[in-house]
This record gives structure tokens, sequence and C-alpha cells, in this order.
């Protein structure tokens, strides 16, 4: 593909989450990043100047919602209400982690449902579209009135694997029954069986590992779960696999979320390396050697274009 791509009307804007992805996406489709500021009032308010005509443009903004998830969200519903009032012609929401993802059903009484929250903020706004990566719940596609193009980080993440020596027979591991799918789609892409941890969670960032269902003793596991938050969960069952027999432990994830005590964590547990993508920009304190980050930005950057160009997205999923 040549460098520059020649429609005028394809705008790529960035907001503060993740800068260094959002150079590598535009750099993939070869655009300039779409010219624009975003300041504070003394105060804390957003404040956003858009530096270039957009009318009849088709605008991608391009946020992942992470720390500080609140300040991210909001960054954004003021970029599309200007993006809007300066008559772009659709505004497609370039959302690598969709954050509240995890708050997508009533798991007790008198709970939100905030992944549909944001889904309505985000359609009341003026989103014409949304690009997301690995949702935490698929249904949260069901959320949005408006197209959403759901991508899947497990080829890239399987094709790290397949180009590592990993001396010996792999297992893939879901670290809970919820991942199970994810699970069951990297091995299919690496011919490899799958093992459960069947684990309760006492409270919520508390997991508690109970036992592992599958043949995993002398094999090299692969841990893969969506997010990886304070890595309570990886660990523990690292550590589970580690003392069951397994050869080797690795983990992979889309999003790493990282927060509170999970570089520490991930540091003195049984895991060889953690393989991550950057739909989360990986500060210089979080980047340590047992991680591996592999990019997102020519997925992106393709089902950008080929959203632009009325092309087949599901392609991509192969």
């Amino acid at each position: 593909m040549s460098n520059q791509y020649l429609d005028p009307k394809l705008k790529v804007f960035s907001l503060n989450s993740n800068f260094p992805l959002a150079a590598e996406i535009a750099k993939f489709i070869g655009v300039e990043l779409g010219k624009c500021s975003v300041t504070r009032f003394s105060d804390g308010e957003i404040q956003i100047n858009i530096e270039e005509s957009i009318r009849g443009c088709d605008v991608y903004i391009i946020q992942s919602t992470g720390a500080p998830v609140n300040e991210n969200i909001m960054e954004l519903l003021i970029m599309i209400d200007a993006l809007k009032r300066a008559s772009a012609k659709t505004i497609n929401i370039v959302m690598p982690y969709y954050g509240y993802a995890r708050q997508d059903r009533k798991a007790r009484a008198r709970e939100p449902i905030t992944a549909k929250l944001v889904a309505n903020l985000l359609e009341t706004a003026g989103a014409t579209r949304v690009i997301t990566l690995d949702l935490h719940a698929p249904q949260i596609q069901g959320f949005f009135d408006i197209p959403i193009d759901h991508l899947m980080g497990v080829p890239i993440l399987s094709e790290h694997f397949r180009n590592r020596d990993l001396n010996g027979d792999i297992v893939i591991v879901s670290p809970d029954h919820g991942g199970v799918t994810r699970a069951r789609r990297m091995a299919e892409r690496l011919k490899a069986p799958i093992a459960i941890i069947d684990k309760r969670r006492p409270r919520p960032n508390v997991a508690e590992v109970m036992n592992i269902v599958g043949h995993i003793e002398g094999k090299v596991a692969i841990l893969i779960d969506d997010i990886i938050d304070t890595a309570g969960t990886i660990t523990l069952a690292a550590n589970a696999l580690a003392e069951n027999g397994a050869s080797a432990v690795y983990a992979c994830c889309t999003h790493p979320v990282l927060s509170g005590p999970a570089i520490e964590r991930i540091q003195n547990s049984n895991i060889k390396e953690l393989v991550v993508t950057n739909t989360i920009e990986l500060k210089d304190e979080k980047k340590i050697d047992k991680i591996t980050a592999l990019s997102v930005a020519p997925l992106i950057g393709e089902a950008i274009i080929r959203v632009h160009e009325e092309q087949s997205v599901s392609t991509l999923f192969d």
C-alpha cells in the first residue's frame, strides 16, 4: 500500500488516552493525524478545539477509555459534540479498549449496567459507528443501535506464540469459565487442547483459585484473558498451573489495565512472559522485561480503511 492515503475526506484524530497507538494507526493508513487541542480550564473542565475544517468528512477518533477512565470518556463525548457541530459527515469512534465493559449486567440487586450507559452516552453525543477490540462481554455489541465492528486480539496473540519456540506440547488455559470461548479460539489456531481453571471469587478483585479441569502436567501452559487488571486472577492461576506440573507458564491478554499491585504480582509470579497488546498505553513504570507488547495498529488501520471504502471488515477475523 502506498504511504499516502488519497481520499482527503478521511480524517483521523487522537485524544489523550493513547497517542502513540493513534500515531501508528495514522501512519499505517497514510494520513496525518488531525489537528485539535485538548486543554483544561483551571477548574478541570475540558475544552476541545478542532483546528482544521472537517465539514463533510468521515472522521475517526482514537480514544481508549482506560485510566483515567472518566476523564477519557468525557474528552471523547466533548470531541463528538464538537465534530457534530462542525458538520462532520460521520463520527466513527475507534475505542481499542472499552472502559466500564465489566459492568455489563446486574450481578446483584441495585447495580447499574454501566456498559449500557456508556453506549447510550456515545450515541446521544452523536457517534455514528464504533470500532472496538475484545469487548469484555460480546453482547455489549447489542447495547448499541449504531453499527459496531468488534475486532479480535486472539489472532495477533496466537501469531506471537506460533513464532516462538516453546519447546514442548502446549495447552491453552482459560483462567475462568467465562473465557472458555476465547481460549478455544486460540487453541484452534495453535492446534492445542484447552484446560479451564475453576475459581470462586469471594468479592471483587479478590480471586481464589480452585481446581484445574484438563490435562496440563508436563505441558507448556498459555493463559489467555481479555483484561488483566490487578493481575490477581492470572498470577494465582499461573502459580496453580506450576504447582500442578506445567513445565512452563506464559500468559497473554488484549487489554493490559495493570492497576494497583499488578506489576509487582507479575514480576513475582511463575509467569515466564506476559504478552499484551497496545490497546492501552503502557507507561514506563509498567514496562518490565516479562511484558511483551504487540501492536494492534495494523489491524485497526486496516479496519478503518475497509469501513471507509465500504468493504467487508469480517475478513479481518480470519
